[in-house]
C-alpha cells in the first residue's frame, strides 16, 4: 500500500488499472453503509455518548493529537472521558486496557502514545463495541467515550462525527482507494457533525469543505524537545544550534513514520533546526539497524515513533512534544450535541 501513495496526489497511466477497481471499492462502501443504515447490519448503542472522531482518507490527518486536545478539554469542563481505539498493528484483537507498561505490539503505537499523556483511560479492541462495554465496566466513572479514527466503525453508534482533514494535502486526486487515497467520498463530509481543518489556509478549507456549516480550523504546535531516555532532560530548538549549549549537536537526523513525514519535516524546519530527514511507512516496528546512522550526534522522533524506539534508545534519542490547538468552539458544539445526555458541565 505504502508504495500507491505515490499515485494518490496525481493522476498517471496507471490509474486506467487502478480508476476501475476505486469505482467497485465505492460501490461496496455505499453498500455496507446502506445496510448498517437500514438495520440489516446491527449497530449497537452505549447509555453513554459517543464522539467519532476520524477522516476519510487515508494517512496522517491529525486524529490523535485532535483525540487528545478534545479528552483534555472535555476533562476540563467536568467530563470524564474514555478513549477507544482500534490499535493499528497490535497482535491481538480482544479488548484490553493500554498503560505505561504496555507495548506497541500488544496495543498499537498511537494508542499508548495517548495512555502515556495520562488525560484519561485509553483502551483498544478491534469491535469498538465490546471494548468500550469492557472499558466501562473497569472505569464506572467515565461519562463520554471519545472513538479514535472510528468514523467508518458503523457497529458503533455515535451521538457526534467529526472529520479531520488535511488542510494542506487535501483529498489527493479526490479519488476512492486504491486509486486515491480516499476511503469514502468527499460527499460524506455533508453528513458529520464538524469538520476540523488542520493546517492549510482559508481559502484552501472553502474550497475543500464547500461551505461545511460547523468548520473549525486546528493547528499542530511544539517547540520543545525531551530526551527519550531522560524525559526530564529537555531542549528548544536553539539549543541543538548553539555551540554553547551543553548537548549541542552538529549531526542531527530526523525520522518520521508517520501519515504524512513531511509535515513533522517542514516543522523542524520552521523551528530552524539543521537535520538529515528520514521517512519510513506510517506505523514502521522500529528496530536499531534502521536509525544506526553514521556521523550522528542526536536523532530527532515523533511521538508516535518514540514508544516504538524506546527499547534501543541511547542519549542521543529526542523527542518533540506536539499539542493540537483548536478552537474552543468545537468542544462548545460537541457539549451542545451530547446535552440530552443530561451532564452538567461545570
Amino acid at each position: 500500500m505504502h508504495w500507491l501513495q505515490h499515485y494518490w496526489y496525481r493522476i498517471t497511466p496507471l490509474h486506467l488499472i487502478l480508476f476501475p477497481i476505486s469505482l467497485v471499492f465505492r460501490l461496496l462502501v455505499a453498500l455496507r453503509r446502506e445496510l448498517y443504515r437500514n438495520g440489516i447490519l446491527t449497530s449497537h448503542q452505549l447509555l453513554l455518548p459517543v464522539i467519532v472522531v476520524g477522516n476519510i482518507s487515508v494517512g496522517g490527518t491529525g486524529k490523535t493529537p485532535l483525540t487528545l486536545a478534545l479528552a483534555q478539554q472535555l476533562t476540563e469542563r467536568g467530563w470524564h472521558p474514555l478513549i477507544v481505539s482500534r490499535g493499528y498493528g497490535r497482535k491481538t484483537s480482544s479488548p484490553q486496557p493500554v498503560n505505561l507498561s504496555s507495548t506497541t505490539a500488544q496495543v498499537g503505537d498511537e494508542p499508548l502514545l495517548m495512555a502515556q499523556r495520562d488525560i484519561c483511560p485509553v483502551w483498544v479492541g478491534v469491535d469498538r463495541v465490546a471494548t468500550a462495554r469492557a472499558a466501562l465496566q473497569a472505569h464506572p466513572q467515565c461519562d463520554v467515550v471519545l472513538c479514535d479514527d472510528g468514523l467508518q466503525h458503523y457497529r458503533l453508534q455515535r451521538d457526534v462525527e467529526i472529520a479531520v482533514i488535511d488542510g494542506a494535502r487535501g483529498f489527493g486526486n479526490g479519488l476512492m482507494l486504491p486509486a486515491g487515497p480516499l476511503r469514502e467520498p468527499v460527499s460524506r463530509l455533508q453528513t458529520v457533525d464538524a469538520v476540523v481543518v488542520n493546517g492549510g489556509d482559508a481559502a484552501k478549507s472553502e474550497e475543500l469543505l464547500a461551505g461545511h456549516p460547523a468548520q473549525y480550523a486546528m493547528r499542530l504546535t511544539g517547540a520543545v524537545f525531551y530526551n527519550l531516555l531522560n524525559p526530564g532532560q529537555v531542549a528548544t530548538p536553539a539549543d541543538f544550534n548553539n555551540p554553547t549549549a551543553d548537548f549541542h549537536k552538529s549531526n542531527i537526523h530526523a525520522v518520521a513514520g508517520i501519515g504524512h513525514p513531511q509535515r513533522y519535516f517542514q516543522h523542524l524546519e520552521t523551528l530552524g533546526v539543521p537535520f538529515t530527514p528520514h521517512a519510513f511507512p506510517d506505523h514502521h516496528p522500529y528496530r536499531a539497524a534502521d536509525l544506526s546512522f553514521t556521523d550522528c550526534d542526536a536523532i530527532l522522533l515523533t511521538e508516535k515513533d518514540a514508544v516504538k524506539c524506546a527499547a534501543f534508545a541511547d542519549a542521543r534519542y529526542w523527542v518533540l512534544r506536539v499539542d493540537a490547538q483548536i478552537d474552543p468552539a468545537l468542544t462548545d458544539h460537541i457539549l451542545r450535541k451530547i446535552a440530552p445526555h443530561g451532564h452538567q458541565t461545570a
